[in-house]
């Protein structure tokens, strides 16, 4: 019936979130609304659109109350090199990691997790 157009992610400010995954996925800014509510970016094959909403409470996850709603897996093929740059750009390691070995939870600017993996396609 379709393809899947984009993955959407809520954040108080859509330019920080923006640059932030356009530097760690290779991703260019798509389009963008004209208040700078909504900024799409894009690999040429995916996009990743960030919205602004008012009022926005980040996840407070593992611990109760505002949960995660979704994360990004990305794939990489050393995971000390990519947790090293994705906190270069602005993300922190999470304090609750399940399986360090394999998949590394960090935090992206908004609040955000998000895991780097050795476990992809590739």
């Amino acid at each position: 019936m379709g393809r899947l157009g984009a993955t959407s992610i809520d954040c108080p400010d859509p330019a920080v979130l923006a640059d932030f995954y356009g530097a760690l996925l290779g991703m260019q800014r798509l389009v963008e609304s004209p208040d700078g509510g909504v900024i799409a970016i894009s690999d040429g094959t995916h996009v990743l659109a960030m919205m602004r909403v008012d009022h926005y409470v980040a996840p407070t996850w593992p611990e109760p109350g505002q949960l995660q709603q979704m994360h990004l897996d990305v794939s990489v093929r050393d995971l000390d090199a990519a947790v090293a740059a994705a906190v270069a750009l602005g993300a922190r390691e999470a304090d609750h990691q399940t399986a360090p070995g394999r998949w590394r939870v960090l935090v992206d600017p908004a609040g955000h997790p998000f895991c780097l993996t050795t476990v992809g396609p590739d």
